[in-house]
């Protein structure tokens, strides 16, 4: 095969998609697979990584074979530079190219399919990043540890602590928490034990519950949410002022949000042009059809 090919992965903390062009942009197969934070867990997000690229050349009819015609964008939850970049190439060999970087930057070129402006990731993580002129500014994106302010791991972890002092009877109380309360049965040891290895995609898996209630006005859940936006309003301020005119918003918790939006904030953001897996492909040179467009 000698036609040229641009696989696109964008590798989540919670799941991770990937889609196959051909040099004019035409959609030839997609797959999605299992979370893969470099960070958390190389060795497992290498692993998810490699079943599903191997998924989607096999919907396209290829195979490893065909790699030396491919060229592979990736954007990593937990990318950090140069090592990272060497060890993923590594796991891959046989490709024409592969090109990593961190999932707000692959998120960021598919937003402004390109061009300079400004992008705010809220999932499971959050992040921001300013791309403009030749100057790329990250902000945020420093994992569940030391960040991920209004992102939906944070929000879960909020409402677990929440639920936990309410239980100790050194906090307020709400159907939020007995929510979380009664899905440990009532047992704080189990609640312990299950936050001992809880990964951010876990504690992420309660935020629907918090949205949840503060659409009923649980006021707890409200001031989760509110927090949250807030958090994401910062971010917004931040990249507005490294000179992006046009900011987006991607992931599913910036949805939710939106309710919780300070008006300013609101009119800021706007919706991306393509998603973050198209996004991997125009980093590494491809091209996305019109017809194809896919946004998030």
């Amino acid at each position: 095969m000698s036609r040229a090919l641009y696989l696109g992965v964008d590798g989540g903390a919670t799941r991770s998609r990937a889609r196959l062009r051909d040099a004019e942009g035409k959609v030839l197969a997609e797959a999605t697979g299992a979370a893969a934070n470099i960070h958390v867990d190389f060795a497992a997000a290498e692993a998810a990584l490699r079943a599903l690229v191997d998924a989607t050349l096999t919907k396209a009819g290829l195979n490893q074979a065909d790699g030396a015609s491919i060229a592979m964008g990736l954007g990593l939850a937990g990318f950090k530079g140069a090592t990272d970049q060497t060890r993923i190439a590594a796991a891959f060999p046989g490709f024409r190219q592969v090109r990593a970087a961190n999932d707000a930057t692959t998120a960021c070129v598919g937003a402004h399919a390109g061009a300079d402006g400004g992008l705010i990731i809220a999932g499971t993580g959050s992040a921001a990043v300013a791309r403009v002129g030749t100057t790329e500014t990250i902000i945020g994106g420093r994992g569940f540890a030391l960040g991920d302010d209004g992102s939906g791991s944070r929000i879960g972890l909020d409402a677990m602590r929440f639920a936990m002092r309410a239980y100790d009877r050194i906090g307020p109380a709400s159907a939020l928490t007995q929510d979380l309360i009664s899905h440990f049965n009532g047992d704080p040891v189990a609640m312990m034990n299950w936050a001992l290895s809880a990964k951010p995609g876990d504690f992420g898996g309660f935020a629907p519950r918090v949205f949840e209630h503060a659409a009923s006005q649980d006021r707890i859940a409200l001031e989760i949410v509110r927090a949250a936006a807030r958090a994401i309003g910062v971010l917004t301020r931040s990249v507005v002022a490294l000179g992006a005119e046009r900011v987006a918003l991607v992931g599913g918790v910036g949805e939710a949000l939106s309710p919780y939006f300070e008006p300013d904030i609101a009119s800021r953001l706007h919706a991306p042009l393509y998603d973050p897996t198209d996004g991997a492909i125009l980093f590494v040179g491809g091209a996305v059809a019109s017809e194809g467009q896919v946004a998030q």
